[in-house]
């Protein structure tokens, strides 16, 4: 029997990476997501349905192991706290944080039953630090860094892992959404924007989608057992300056 991996968001960008190598690496890949994808076995969920995401994991767990949750869903925003509506701010933490919890939580049953689990969290680079006009955003990696930190502590004794990943700017259709988002406010000229965002890199480009994957892959086996409440960066050397 295939080993099973859960995906939330795993229909674009990183998650699509992800649910790619894992399918690659011969497991059963279960992708949540409210968007269609014909890659791995498509679950259309909103995440900020606690039940729904309950009943859906709890499903998955009666075909097979659950080993691996990798928890990407998520939104981008960009705004200050002045400029972030409480409509907004419910927006970004429902499905950056609530999703998550609903995640994490729905599939802690089957991992503490079989005693072995490896939860990865996709929280950012701003999980470290801050940005400018990324309140409700920021506010929402730093969450889900902490979730990763004490649900390891929590569930260490059932030998489960969590670590968060922590991508700096990657080239996603997310990225390029909030670049347009940006160029259509200030009328910016997008080949400059994304010119600019590049040489603020150490390495002078942007990160990929399967860079994140393959990091994100090593985290789930067990090269990396002994990493547990981890923080892992990923993002050119962007937080080391």
């Amino acid at each position: 029997m295939k080993k099973v991996c859960v995906v939330t968001g795993g229909s674009s960008g990183i998650g699509l990476s992800i649910v790619k190598l894992f399918l690659a690496n011969d497991y059963q890949v279960f992708n949540l997501d409210i968007s269609a994808s014909t890659f791995g076995e498509f679950c259309q969920c909103d995440m900020t349905n606690v039940d729904q995401v309950g009943k859906i994991i709890a499903d998955i767990a009666k075909q097979g192991s659950i080993e691996v949750l990798v928890s990407n869903a998520g939104i981008h925003f960009s705004g200050s706290i002045e400029n972030t509506t409480e409509a907004e701010f419910e927006r970004v933490f429902n499905i950056n944080v609530k999703g998550a919890y609903a995640a994490v939580k729905s599939v802690l049953p089957a991992m503490k039953a079989q005693q072995n689990g490896a939860i990865i969290l996709m929280a950012s680079d701003q999980a470290l630090i801050a940005k400018h006009n990324s309140f409700a955003y920021n506010l929402s990696k730093a969450a889900l860094a902490s979730m990763a930190k004490t649900t390891a502590l929590d569930y260490a004794q059932f030998n489960i892992r969590a670590n968060a990943v922590c991508p700096g700017t990657i080239e996603t259709p997310l990225y390029h959404q909030a670049i347009d988002n940006y160029c259509a406010k200030s009328g910016a000229n997008k080949t400059n924007i994304h010119a600019e965002e590049a040489a603020l890199q150490p390495l002078g480009r942007l990160g990929q989608a399967e860079e994140v994957a393959e990091l994100v892959y090593f985290l789930a086996s067990d090269k990396a057992k002994f990493i547990t409440g981890s923080l892992q960066v990923i993002d050119g050397g962007y937080t080391a300056q």
